[in-house]
């Protein structure tokens, strides 16, 4: 029986006081008995929690309570044992690391599609402009090996910050097209679409709330194999299911 809830969390805005979170989140998880990560930055807060579903719950109305975290809304899923051996809070130059000090979500980020309309996106073939779709899939290439959405492309990027170059080599491919970046939880897809705007891709969005909320809300159609977490669950499947990770 999955009793332990899992969520995952993030949003771009302006923290300039993470020393001091820091200090009063670890210590509000530990009283809380919620293992997992939190990571903060000068631009955001990127979380990964798990425990019992009324102390999760409990732990982000506590962080709502701070304006601005208000609208923060965690993806959930459920396991049947704790996917985390610890609580760690850590404060980073950024929650997910480009290496572009230009790309601030916080002021302001790219279109997003939902899932229902990538979803019929997909179905059709084309947008509702009735230009071809791509999908941009901008996780590292072990964790596209467990699973992506049917004809994305894949750069085979060994780490985030390897993106804007590989963008650069390969932006004439996208030109005229509508590109939807995807990642797992949608905060890679955020800083990427920025930076394709930027880079006079026009028609570019991100998924939002990425392969989990898509999984949610459409169970799956388009997506093929699972999606690879950061936690010892190690993948999901499109019911939010721990499933074992492919062989190597």
């Amino acid at each position: 029986m999955s009793t332990v809830l899992n969520i995952s969390a993030y949003k771009f805005v302006p923290l300039p006081d993470t020393e001091t979170l820091r200090d009063t989140l670890l210590a509000r998880a530990n009283d809380l008995q919620l293992k997992g990560t939190i990571l903060l930055a000068e631009e955001g807060i990127n979380l990964f929690l798990a425990g019992p579903a009324l102390a999760v719950r409990n732990f982000v109305a506590q962080l709502q309570q701070d304006p601005r975290l208000a609208d923060l809304v965690p993806k959930e899923s459920w396991s049947a044992t704790q996917p985390f051996k610890k609580m760690l809070v850590k404060v980073k130059r950024e929650i997910i690391r480009m290496d572009h000090p230009t790309i601030q979500p916080a002021r302001g980020r790219a279109p997003a599609v939902s899932p229902a309309t990538l979803k019929r996106w997909l179905d059709d073939g084309v947008d509702d402009a009735g230009r071809p779709v791509v999908l941009l899939d901008t996780r590292n290439g072990f964790e596209v090996d467990e699973g992506t959405f049917q004809g994305a492309i894949d750069w085979r990027l060994g780490k985030f910050s390897d993106f804007p170059q590989a963008l650069l080599a390969h932006r004439d491919e996208l030109v005229d097209k509508t590109v939807v970046s995807f990642c797992t939880g949608g905060i890679r897809c955020e800083k990427a679409a920025i930076f394709m705007r930027e880079h006079d891709l026009p028609n570019t969005y991100q998924l939002e709330g990425g392969i989990l909320k898509y999984f949610e809300e459409t169970g799956g159609a388009h997506y093929l194999g699972n999606c690879f977490v950061f936690d010892e669950r190690r993948t999901v499947d499109a019911r939010l299911d721990p499933k074992p990770s492919s062989p190597a």
